[in-house]
């Protein structure tokens, strides 16, 4: 088979299919202080936090002025806000974007609200489970970039089922598949690739693999954003164009094509 790829897209190509995943620095520094600056001052406002802290201190240290009875509705919250910002989807796409137009391609549908996961330390009840999007009705044409706001290492991270390991696991998927999201975890365990990532980074997965976290035992709070993206013209799952997923970067022959009709040759009598 022919291509005319370049030699950097192979390289991606390669490690993101040998690994399941790509962790890529961030270039556009500004855009990342912009949506860092959006959940420090919510956060400040939200928890009259008044004392000077450095917003990476006060991130990973947000457990000493966010009580775990009250996480949920401070992250439901700031989801909200977050997502009525004028700029934060499209600032999050730019900060993808070179490593979407690689995998993904630059007709892009992006999924029209994007996600927050605050997992404060020992807390039991922001947990995700062992799971495959595609398992539950996603498109595995879909692609996750997740975005960590602070630094995120072993169970302050998130872990995935790298590609060769999932083939083995998925010749005794029939064996297990009615287990609990528990027993699967213990199954794969010895297995699975906790994620080494850093504030500045991006981290793009592939969400056909089995992923999730676990209680997280560091002395610091996680945050992290995520986002779906496809390809406009690939096939949808359970989350349709639409309702979950909005087209971004559609081109003007794709937007032409999509509403051409032929002329009538016959008119009726």
């Amino acid at each position: 088979m022919s291509t005319f790829l370049n030699k950097n897209d192979l390289k991606i190509f390669k490690e993101f299919e040998n690994k399941g995943y790509i962790i890529k620095d961030i270039t556009n520094k500004s855009v990342l202080k912009e949506i860092e600056n959006i959940f420090i001052k919510f956060a400040r406002k939200e928890l009259k936090i008044k004392k000077k802290i450095k917003s990476q201190n006060l991130l990973n240290n947000i457990q000493k002025y966010l009580p775990i009875n009250k996480l949920n509705s401070f992250r439901v919250k700031l989801i909200n806000h977050i997502n009525s910002s004028k700029n934060v989807r499209k600032f999050y796409y730019l900060i993808a974007k070179p490593y979407l137009d690689c995998l993904v391609g630059n007709e892009l549908a992006m999924q029209k609200r994007i996600n927050l996961s605050i997992q404060i330390p020992n807390d039991s009840s922001s947990l995700l489970p062992v799971h495959s999007d595609v398992w539950s009705g996603d498109s595995p044409f879909e692609i996750v970039a997740w975005l960590p706001l602070v630094n995120c290492y072993k169970t302050k991270a998130m872990y995935i089922l790298p590609p060769k390991k999932y083939k083995v696991f998925e010749k005794k998927f029939s064996k297990i598949a009615k287990k609990d999201s528990e027993y699967v975890f213990k199954k794969i365990k010895k297995d699975i690739k906790w994620i080494d990532i850093k504030f500045g980074q991006i981290l793009i997965f592939n969400q056909s693999l089995p992923h999730g976290n676990r209680v997280n035992i560091e002395n610091e709070t996680r945050w992290s954003m995520n986002c779906r993206f496809k390809s406009i013209f690939t096939p949808f799952g359970d989350k349709k164009i639409g309702e979950f997923f909005e087209p971004i970067t559609l081109r003007k022959i794709s937007e032409l094509g999509m509403n051409y009709q032929l002329p009538k040759l016959y008119e009726k009598s």
